[in-house]
């Protein structure tokens, strides 16, 4: 990936099609227009959809940094991981920085848990077992989601999925990190760029407003339990291994992994063997999330 900036950007976006994989033949997809108060409404993918069964379901928010990405990309892996766990799963296709700040694409995804859990029944979701996902950026949506959801207190949120997730403005502008972490995958500078895009104004200062990073939101209780995983050499690993601590200080059953030698994006790269425990990790904290392992679905 070329170094991130407002020239780069158009060719790393279409460069990413490139990485798009065939769907499962056997995992239904559906797309679906919905609303998002006051702004344009939003494309949301639905996976493994089954009306008359009561399943658990993931609200999920695709990486790129804030400014680039889509949600079709992701629609295999999460084909996928609703097979494995048996469970729905919506994915929004959010708006992209810097064209939307952090205000828009925040309400597209909140507008996207509000409509799945509205529309549980015809999707065969079962409401109180709703949790959120995301890699990268969308690790980082996912923590914003979910203190929306506490706070807005319309949408009960069971456990919360963080993939190596892009928490803090801070990293690689007012925070350095060590020269061996940040050098594959997501760089200081594409960090800098995408939080500048994001946030509508330069990272790492003290009026970075709260609403807009995860690391800056001062009381974390309250919020669902969480699952983290990141590399050892990834950008994020410090903001994420202080993400966790503060959110089990603040009383929020956690659990932490950090990947010895991994990198930013390392599970999606190749099926090694350390991609292959990070992602049953993942999937194994999602099944006690929803109590699932060992059971049937539940008929209407």
């Amino acid at each position: 990936m070329p170094p991130m900036s407002a020239n780069t950007l158009p060719s790393v976006r279409a460069s990413m099609a490139r990485y798009e994989k065939p769907r499962l033949p056997d995992v239904p997809v559906k797309q679906h227009r919905i609303p998002v108060a006051g702004a344009p409404d939003v494309s949301v993918y639905v996976v493994n959809a089954q009306p008359g069964v009561i399943r658990p379901a993931i609200l999920h928010a695709h990486g790129g940094g804030y400014v680039t990405g889509w949600a079709a990309l992701k629609v295999p892996a999460l084909q996928r991981l609703a097979k494995d766990l048996d469970c729905v799963v919506v994915s929004v296709d959010y708006r992209l920085a810097p064209e939307t700040t952090y205000k828009g694409s925040i309400e597209d995804n909140y507008a996207g848990l509000k409509w799945m859990h509205a529309h549980a029944r015809e999707l065969g979701i079962d409401p109180h077992r709703i949790a959120i996902m995301g890699e990268s950026a969308g690790g980082g949506h996912a923590a914003l989601l979910a203190i929306a959801a506490r706070d807005r207190g319309e949408v009960p949120v069971v456990f919360q999925a963080l993939v190596y997730p892009m928490l803090d403005d801070r990293t690689g502008s007012s925070r350095t990190v060590p020269p061996h972490v940040g050098q594959i995958g997501w760089t200081a500078q594409s960090n800098r760029f995408g939080w500048q895009s994001f946030l509508g104004q330069q990272p790492g200062g003290p009026n970075v407003p709260a609403a807009a990073v995860p690391a800056r939101t001062v009381d974390l209780s309250g919020l669902p339990p969480a699952f983290i995983g990141v590399g050892s050499i990834d950008l994020f690993v410090d903001e994420d291994i202080e993400y966790a601590r503060r959110l089990i200080d603040a009383g929020v059953a956690t659990e932490l992994l950090v990947v010895p030698g991994a990198f930013h994006g390392f599970d999606s790269v190749a099926d090694s063997s350390l991609a292959i425990q990070f992602n049953a990790a993942k999937r194994n904290a999602l099944r006690r999330a929803f109590d699932t392992t060992g059971q049937a679905p539940t008929r209407r």
